[in-house]
């Protein structure tokens, strides 16, 4: 039996090498009965294909981003409401990995998937073009490239900006060409993918995370024998754990190289951050709204509150 693994990250990125622990730890874990094909890179379509693959059952196992499978479960959305996540690492691995978590992962077979762990992508930063950003009117008539999810359409539309979705794969050519001023991604997915090389302003706001959802199909899954389940559900989180260990070991690295280049690097102060939170707090019952959703939500903002005191 083979299971297909896709994602978007290129081979040296951490999330490959968590998705290499995983294939290892599942055929090692069923003495080679079970094998793991890994398709990085794109290979098997764009941010949402991928998603409406493994819907359909065409893909087994995906680790895309929360924003992306937001479009097909609502309710996983709040990962990515603005200035909501812990601004620490550890923090936001505790809150990720508590029973909260577990419920937000739940969610997602309403979709059809079944969740299996949140796997990490790093604290998004903002990137321009000469634009300097320290507080929300900042963003007045600049474009920014989203993902496509409506979440985040709506963070720069609130903060005054013009946001335009754009594919990932497209995402260099448009920023080198000025189809839009700006983006938000984490510091390995700016070095990775080279956009510090056409962006020249770049903006630690801790915002926010990227989230990656490591999700099987959910019909797929459960027909799967119980010793498979608890193999793929075993690897998991230790490939978890080492793709965690492997972004923490580089980021240091990937800023230094950023700085390095010559760019505008810059970190938000403590009080432009809390400008920025005051903007976005409303935002949070304001777009995730359902009776469901507020119940989460405060779930949510009790851990991070035991989380952080």
């Amino acid at each position: 039996m083979e299971i297909t693994f896709s994602h978007n990250q290129p081979l040296d990125s951490p999330e490959h090498k968590g998705a290499v622990k995983f294939k290892e730890l599942v055929e090692s874990k069923t003495d080679g009965q079970v094998t793991v094909k890994i398709y990085p890179s794109l290979q098997l379509g764009s941010l949402r294909e991928q998603v409406e693959a493994t819907q359909f059952g065409e893909i087994n196992i995906t680790m895309q981003p929360s924003a992306v499978v937001s479009p097909f479960v609502d309710d996983i959305k709040v990962l990515d409401l603005p200035y909501l996540l812990p601004t620490k690492t550890k923090q936001m691995y505790e809150l990720l990995d508590s029973e909260v978590g577990d419920e937000l992962l739940a969610t997602l077979e309403t979709g059809g998937f079944k969740g299996l762990g949140f796997w990490p992508g790093g604290y998004k930063l903002f990137t321009t073009n000469g634009i300097e950003i320290h507080k929300p009117e900042d963003f007045e008539g600049v474009t920014m490239r989203t993902m496509e999810a409506p979440i985040l359409l709506a963070q720069y539309e609130e903060w005054g900006g013009s946001p335009i979705p754009v594919p990932y794969a497209e995402l260099y050519n448009a920023l080198q060409q000025g189809v839009v001023d700006g983006q938000e991604n984490p510091i390995q997915t700016i070095f990775l993918n080279n956009y510090h090389e056409v962006q020249d302003t770049i903006i630690e706001s801790h915002h926010g995370g990227m989230t990656y959802i490591l999700m099987a199909n959910l019909s797929w899954f459960e027909g799967l024998p119980n010793s498979v389940q608890n193999a793929i559900i075993e690897a998991e989180k230790e490939a978890r754990n080492v793709a965690r260990e492997e972004l923490v070991a580089s980021e240091d690295e990937y800023r230094q190289k950023i700085i390095d280049s010559g760019v505008n690097y810059y970190e938000l102060t403590p009080e432009e951050i809390e400008v920025f939170r005051e903007a976005s707090i409303p935002m949070h019952e304001k777009y995730y709204n359902t009776e469901k959703q507020l119940e989460l939500l405060q779930k949510i903002n009790d851990k991070i509150d035991e989380i952080t005191k």
